[in-house]
């Protein structure tokens, strides 16, 4: 255990910085065992600190300082102090140049923070606290700086220098290493610092803003990897036009830059003009990466440009702030892709993880407002509530002001801001002033945690042809939260009948000069709220939360019938494949019982028409059908449960899969081979659909006992040229009772992939989320595999991190040993890398929800994991807060 306890950080202590540093001078030597750093700060005293004469304190961690001065004059020991994280100096002027040389040691960075070695390659992660890992520094976004960056190294080892800005000059010495220096002239905090060095092929292109200006696009990869940068390309092309024609942003400098690295914690870093992406994240060619993977690339390219204007030419000025950068960007990034592609099935995929990991988020013991109050190690605050949620919220602040005001809004908090460090409270006022909306109640979801509830009941008056919507609204505790004032939620809605969409009018208002009109958006500000809508000639089916236009959770109490109605008439995608959803729910609860009383397992009738009916509806979109078609997943159904009952959710779920696949194997039959076809890959929305839909097809089908799907299984496993179907036919195959053909698949796979590390890690991943007895044994012997490294983040992930969060019925094992392989690997990478370990803890941290067998043996882990000597602040506040009572 810890000898002492690490410091909490509050929003309430802000204080502005007691210096700025106007100018950061940096000069990098690059040796294969070390690198040498040294800097020249042109630091002044910040007037409006009320410390008018504070001791300097640079951040710095794992420096070994080896010169220091302060205006030509150097220090000797007794003039400063280094600790473990600070180079303090009691006295300074108030105006100064401090010079520091310091060595540091990137070939043992195993934490790929600061400055590291991913393979052959230099590269840096300075966000949130990277940088003071490079060199002593005022490591804070608030204290924004203008850049000049120099790099020397060993031209044949790394003849490719990078650093943020423009290359104003080269060189080459005579010891065999060259030189380059890069200006970048936009203020930033050091957090988007970046240098890469290393033996590089580029892929370019040229770019011609809207104003004609000329920008030069590279994207630097390992020599092997040039043909996978295409979509990257053009993904960052639109993602470009895209900003400039939605939001009015032009990019402001000459050239743009993405360099994919292997080893890295994230999934991308903004960095301004120098983007460093994981590997995953950048490169992609059809015989290599999945349909998700394309999208993954494009959203994730256009995430990374859009922080350009929203995190870096306005950024956050403290790390409590980060969703104003990270929230705003996700909302940015989703929007763009719904716009590349198909909307609806965009929003769906985005409520599927907001409703099975952030919600689960909210309701475990690490739930935090999306400006959390406090922390101990900011790295465990990019989560899906900063991100995600905070994307709701700027979702919701688009569905109250509207397209028009919101470009307003956006608008003018961009040029108010610009080269700013700034709050989530000046966002906001932005949008009100350019508004004209109020948003003082709506500001309680920056600083309350939890997911309300909107319990929602109907009633309709035949003789008065009025409808009656009774809302109330509620949130549960959260730790340090334990009473909620009301939120301002915006419901979007309309009543539905056979014909269609009914005209609106809510008693007394008289908004929009009382012009009906089929869905409208109801303002829930108060704990219990009416509204009456007049001139409905039928009894309706209410469509609540359309689009999902708040992150709440909807009670209304449908019967199956209604959900039936809404399935097959509701015109809004996101409610259709909601009511599915519902309907699934409902039946697989009914089998849980079914499964603990052990009585027969049967499937509600009405969701086998459901289902027959969608498949036989030639007029939906292809993928919308797979999305509906696909039962509410085990985790979604262990997030509504109050105890989860692990075996019981997974013999529902694989019980209700194969009754339908034999109740409807003659539709399932009609769409894969109607959608089976030749054509060269694209990915497309039309084909990604397609191919979708083809593929949860062969999923049931690969579930009749008959084994007749086995060899068109086979045959698109091994004949098809995408990786899509191949990856979607080895899942198949090896989650089959056919053992022989299963270990032949895995052994012909990696034969054919194993010089392609994405695709291997596919692989890790596909047999760590096997469903079979036994898959826990697999996983450890996948751990001495030749191909997995858990130094390397992608990899622990795919293997480790895969089968503890999304394998439950092997990682519940009633013996524990499921939590014990956990924590065994999470005390390795403690000392590897503790932002991974970190990451990875989170299935030990919902105890609560388990059986109680299985909760004493979560928590005998926790507090192994915790008992352990030197345990980083990252892992000791993930497991201390999910231990509290």
């Amino acid at each position: 255990m810890r000898d002492s306890l690490p410091k909490t950080i509050f929003l309430k202590d802000y204080q502005v910085p007691e210096f700025f540093i106007d100018t950061t001078d940096l000069h990098f030597t690059l040796n294969e065992d070390s690198a040498v750093v040294r800097a020249r700060l042109a630091i002044r005293r910040n007037s409006a600190s009320s410390s008018v004469a504070a001791e300097l304190h640079l951040m710095g961690q794992e420096l070994k300082l080896q010169s220091i001065a302060i205006d030509g004059q150097p220090l000797s020991k007794a003039d400063f102090e280094v600790t473990s994280e600070f180079l303090i100096i009691p006295n300074v002027p108030d105006e100064f140049i401090l010079e520091s040389v310091v060595e540091i040691l990137p070939h043992k960075n195993t934490s790929l923070e600061g400055l590291y070695k991913s393979s052959n390659l230099f590269c840096t992660q300075c966000e949130a606290e990277g940088f003071r890992k490079i060199t002593y520094f005022l490591d804070r976004p608030d204290v924004m700086s203008v850049y000049t960056t120099t790099i020397v190294a060993d031209r044949s080892k790394y003849p490719v220098l990078l650093s943020n800005g423009n290359n104003t000059e080269k060189g080459v010495n005579g010891d065999g290493t060259h030189w380059a220096r890069w200006e970048d002239p936009f203020r930033k905090p050091c957090y988007l610092f970046a240098l890469v060095a290393g033996d590089l092929e580029c892929v370019e292109k040229g770019y011609t803003t809207l104003s004609g200006k000329n920008v030069d696009l590279k994207i630097f990869v390992e020599a092997k990897d040039t043909d996978k940068c295409d979509h990257a390309m053009s993904s960052l092309i639109n993602a470009m036009r895209w900003d400039e024609e939605v939001y009015g942003r032009e990019y402001d400098l000459n050239i743009f830059n993405i360099v994919a690295v292997d080893d890295f914690n994230m999934g991308a870093m903004e960095n301004k003009s120098l983007n460093i992406f994981n590997t995953s994240c950048v490169l992609a060619k059809p015989e290599t990466t999945t349909d998700a993977g394309f999208q993954r690339v494009e959203g994730i390219v256009a995430h990374e440009y859009f922080h350009n204007w929203s995190g870096n030419r306005v950024t956050c000025r403290d790390w409590f702030q980060l969703s104003l950068k990270e929230g705003f960007t996700v909302f940015r990034d989703a929007e763009f892709s719904s716009d590349m592609g198909s909307r609806t099935v965009k929003r769906i995929e985005d409520v599927t993880l907001l409703r099975t990991v952030q919600f689960s988020e909210d309701a475990g013991p690490m739930a935090h407002p999306i400006r959390p109050d406090s922390f101990i190690e900011i790295s465990n605050f990019y989560t899906v509530t900063i991100y995600e949620k905070g994307a709701e919220i700027v979702r919701m602040i688009a569905h109250l002001l509207g397209e028009a005001d919101f470009r307003k809004g956006s608008d003018l908090y961009f040029d108010r801001h610009d080269g700013q460090a700034v709050t989530c409270e000046d966002f906001v006022k932005a949008m009100e002033d350019a508004s004209g909306k109020n948003l003082i109640q709506f500001r309680r979801w920056y600083s309350q945690a939890g997911t309300p509830l909107l319990t929602v009941s109907g009633s309709y008056d035949r003789d008065g042809r009025t409808y009656t919507l009774n809302v109330e609204q509620s949130c549960g505790p959260t730790p340090g939260q334990k009473e909620k004032e009301p939120f301002h939620i915006p419901l979007l809605m309309s009543l539905v009948s056979a014909s269609g969409e009914i005209p609106l009018n809510i008693l007394g208002s008289d908004d929009e000069a009382g012009r009906p009109r089929g869905e409208m958006v109801l303002d829930i500000t108060e704990s219990k709220q009416q509204f009456i809508f007049t001139d409905i000639p039928e009894e309706p089916v209410p469509s609540l939360l359309r689009g999902f236009s708040a992150p709440v959770k909807l009670s209304f109490d449908y019967s199956r019938d209604q959900l039936m109605f809404l399935i097959t008439h509701d015109t809004d995608g996101f409610c259709k494949w909601d009511a599915a959803q519902q309907l699934g729910v409902r039946v697989l609860n009914d089998m849980v019982s079914f499964y603990q009383n052990d009585e027969e397992m049967l499937v509600d009738q009405r969701l086998l028409d459901a289902y027959r009916a969608i498949l036989n509806d030639n007029d939906l979109d292809p993928a919308m059908v797979a999305l509906i078609l696909a039962l509410p997943s085990e985790a979604y159904i262990s997030e509504l449960s109050d105890e989860v009952d692990v075996l019981a959710i997974n013999a529902a779920r694989k019980s209700a899969r194969k009754i339908i696949a034999n109740e409807l194997q003659e539709d399932f039959w009609r769409i894969y081979k109607g959608h089976s076809n030749n054509l060269p890959y694209q990915p497309t929305c039309d084909q990604i659909a397609r191919r979708s839909l083809k593929n949860c097809a062969l999923d049931y089908l690969m579930l009749l006992e008959d084994g007749s799907a086995l060899e068109s299984c086979l045959a698109q496993f091994s004949t098809s040229s995408n990786m899509t179907d191949v990856l979607q036919a080895f899942i198949a195959i090896i989650n089959s009772p056919h053992k022989d053909k299963k270990q032949t698949a895995i052994g012909d796979f990696y034969d054919r992939w194993e010089n392609e590390p994405l695709v291997i890690n596919q692989w890790f991943m596909a047999q760590a989320l096997c469903s079979a007895t036994g898959t826990l044994d697999d996983v450890k012997k996948l751990m001495n595999h030749a191909a997995f490294d858990i130094t390397n983040p992608n990899k622990a992930r795919a293997l480790i991190g895969a089968f503890t969060s999304q394998n439950s019925v092997n990682f519940h094992q009633p013996d524990g040993s499921g939590y014990r392989f956990l924590a065994d690997q999470i005390i390795v990478l403690n000392e590897i890398n503790p932002q991974i370990a970190s990451r990875l803890l989170g299935p030990l941290t919902k105890w609560r929800k388990y059986l109680p067998s299985s909760q004493q043996l979560m928590k005998v882990e926790l507090n192994r994991i915790l008992a352990i000597s030197d345990l980083s602040k990252d892992v000791y506040e993930v497991v201390t807060k999910s231990l509290a009572v």
